[in-house]
């Protein structure tokens, strides 16, 4: 695999972010998950994680909502399969 060039400054945990980078998160993703590690431990992160619930069990519109907050575009036109993977994957 060709070397990663340096996320930059913004990224305060550049090891976790190439590490969930390779894992295949999203660049935006990544530098998230890094900083709020690097911010408060990477164990409190892990445990932040699960209290939505799982995405298959909630309604388009919820779906919708939170794609919106997250700015996920052209969420309006896609189908409750496809808001889960998107929300999912960013």
């Amino acid at each position: 695999m060709p070397a990663r060039r340096d996320p930059g400054p913004s990224v305060k945990d550049p090891e976790l972010y190439e590490d969930l980078r390779d894992r295949g998160n999203s660049k935006e993703k990544s530098a998230r998950i890094a900083n709020a590690a690097a911010a408060r431990g990477r164990s409190a992160v892990g445990r932040a994680g699960g209290r939505a619930g799982d995405y298959d069990d909630w309604t388009v519109a919820d779906l919708r909502r939170r794609a919106a907050e997250i700015g996920i575009t052209g969420r309006s036109a896609m189908r409750k399969a496809e808001l889960v993977t998107a929300l999912r994957s960013h």
